[in-house]
């Protein structure tokens, strides 16, 4: 047998796998699954593997992980849980603007440093207004000042322990009656650095500490709640003011640039530009507005597939990239099955809903490898959209160049999530719908505008109604996710996201194509039966 082995030493190493501009240099069209990235060499471990990436050209992730904008996934339980593991919520915009706004402002008030813009109500005020203050923001810690306002002598606070076993009969009761008066507080003084007022908190055992000057006015608080985040969400993604970041999305009508408007008086940080088939002079032009309106503030255009489409949002100006066009679960913008018949008072339009006539989009892993590749080149992030399933789907997007990716069917099912759980056949279920149903275009016309669909009198659906299985908390389930990521870097040898794509673009890293057969190997098979848990 040694007659027929290659003799001379270890120095030739064969060229293997094939490179991304290889991969998908052919002209075909390929999702996740029809290829594999080949290992490279580890000397690292996986906790050592860094997770930050850019969301747009000026917010950085320490998780490459984004809820989508759906109104079956992220309002503000879910941006909240998001932004505390390390990642960012989207909150749709199947709502009116003021809920919206109001969704963004749970979410700015959740946690802070100096709370610069604490709620303040007067001695006047009642028990009653408290209750309504809690039912709004999720709190009841408040400063009283004379004017109930801002600036104003403070007088005393607030809290839960003050009203906790009052009642509908206590709402009438002036805050005077109830307060903890200025005498019995705990106070920081003006010029003070956070660190100095939180080891104050510390000390005091109190739930806040009212920050005034030197004339006892209100100019700023610190809540005890923030301390303990700040220790159990490390990865915790904030603001300059220690808020944590959240994102809102709008559509590109007339009549958004008044959400907008809101949006940003409620602290959000980027804006995302929903739409199916964002390469449009109403994207365009919304681009154009918003940056020379709200020059600050972070635009993502989308979605797009095609790097001719990315050029026009990045020549408006667009800070990140959303891509992908048809490729999620519940999405059926690509499907080029033809209904049988026309729509009829025995055969409503509703029957269509499970098909499309668009027969328009791109296989998901191309498309993020051809608009990531192009964007690159003027510093703007791609968001790969859609398409993921399973942890081993965001290592590949991660790997073809996206900076973050967006989960919908993935966060679906979790408690964070819009919807209530219902139980079919024994199984805990959440209800999840594409933006494109006709259930969500009937719902809201933010939906109807996503897919240009708001003046016509049959809507063509582009996406179903289903549902998903339980999936816990966000809290356990994401960080199972960034384990996942960072293992899989591990293997690919990649100590960092910008080392990972720095190593594709370069060659380094390799992929092998697979065939139908080599994804059946590539999965659980052979077994009888078989249990699968993830974390």
């Amino acid at each position: 047998m040694a007659d027929y082995l290659i003799s001379g030493g270890t120095g030739y190493v064969p060229d293997d796998g094939m490179t991304a501009s290889q991969l998908f240099g052919t002209g075909e069209g390929l999702t996740y699954n029809d290829f594999l990235i080949l290992p490279g060499f580890i000397d690292f471990t996986a906790e050592e593997v860094d997770l930050t990436s850019a969301m747009t050209r000026k917010i950085q992730l320490k998780a490459p992980l984004v809820s989508s904008p759906m109104d079956t996934v992220s309002e503000s339980d879910m941006a909240i849980a998001m932004a505390l593991t390390g990642g960012i919520g989207i909150i749709h915009n199947n709502c009116t603007p003021e809920f919206q706004a109001n969704e963004v402002r749970k979410v700015k008030k959740y946690e802070q440093g100096f709370i610069m813009d604490p709620i303040v109500l007067s001695p006047e005020h009642t028990v009653g207004d408290v209750f309504e203050m809690k039912r709004k923001h999720g709190f009841s810690g408040i400063p009283i000042t004379e004017n109930g306002k801002l600036g104003g002598k403070l007088l005393g606070i607030v809290t839960s322990r003050d009203i906790d076993f009052m009642n509908m009969d206590h709402h009438h009761i002036k805050l005077r009656d109830v307060m903890t008066p200025f005498e019995d507080l705990v106070v920081g003084h003006a010029g003070v650095s956070l660190k100095e007022a939180n080891e104050t908190l510390q000390r005091s055992k109190k739930g806040k500490l009212p920050i005034v000057n030197e004339n006892d006015e209100l100019v700023s608080l610190i809540a005890r709640t923030d301390l303990k985040k700040n220790r159990d969400y490390p990865l915790a993604s904030k603001d300059s003011k220690k808020q944590l970041l959240c994102g809102a999305a709008s559509g590109t009508r007339e009549e958004d640039k008044y959400r907008v408007e809101l949006l940003v008086q409620a602290g959000v940080d980027l804006v995302v530009l929903d739409s199916s088939q964002g390469n449009s002079i109403y994207q365009i032009n919304m681009i154009r507005y918003l940056k020379q309106k709200y020059p600050e503030l972070q635009v993502i255009g989308g979605n797009v597939v095609t790097a001719a489409q990315a050029k026009n949002l990045i020549d408006a100006g667009v800070d990140g990239l959303r891509v992908g066009m048809g490729s999620g679960s519940i999405c059926i913008t690509q499907e080029v099955v033809v209904p049988h018949g026309e729509p009829s008072p025995r055969q409503p339009a509703t029957v269509v809903s499970g098909r499309a006539l668009m027969a328009v989009g791109r296989p998901q892993g191309t498309a993020v490898y051809k608009v990531a590749e192009y964007a690159r080149r003027f510093g703007v992030p791609v968001i790969a959209d859609g398409g993921i399933s399973t942890v081993g789907h965001i290592t590949k997007a991660l790997a073809l160049g996206a900076s973050t990716v967006m989960m919908g069917s993935l966060l679906a099912g979790t408690s964070e999530a819009p919807g209530e759980y219902f139980f079919q056949d024994g199984v805990r279920l959440k209800k999840y719908r594409g933006m494109g149903s006709l259930e969500a275009m009937e719902k809201g016309k933010a939906s109807q505008n996503r897919y240009f669909s708001e003046s016509d009198k049959l809507k063509v659906a582009q996406g179903v109604t289903g549902s998903i299985q339980d999936k816990g908390s966000v809290h356990k389930f994401v960080p199972y996710l960034i384990a996942g990521i960072q293992h899989g870097c591990q293997d690919i040898g990649a100590k960092s996201l910008s080392s990972l794509r720095a190593m594709m673009y370069s060659g380094d890293v390799k992929f092998q194509k697979r065939t139908t057969s080599a994804q059946m190997e590539g999965g659980v098979h052979g077994l009888h039966s078989y249990e699968k848990r993830l974390y």
